[in-house]
């Protein structure tokens, strides 16, 4: 269940439709999370209209793809990829 909530934060993190300014961040997402992944997620997993269960599954997939310190941010809060 940890995973699955940090994948969900991840995604919400993510989530660039015009809604997301207004976006509460869940408080697990910390600043830290948010600088190390936010380049890579927006690059690998943010399409024209993003939602968090797409992100969520993008983020999964490509867990092997995002950067070192995206990798070790998201292992240090429980994920584990795959």
């Amino acid at each position: 269940m940890k995973c699955l909530s940090i994948i969900a934060l991840a995604a919400a993190i993510f989530s660039t439709s015009a809604a997301a300014e207004n976006f509460k961040l869940p408080k697990e997402v910390t600043p830290q999370m948010r600088a190390a992944c936010e380049k890579d997620v927006r690059r690998l997993c943010i399409g024209k209209k993003p939602t968090i269960s797409g992100v969520k599954r993008c983020v999964r997939r490509n867990f092997m793809k995002l950067g070192t310190r995206c990798k070790v941010t998201l292992a240090a809060a429980g994920f584990r990829g795959r």
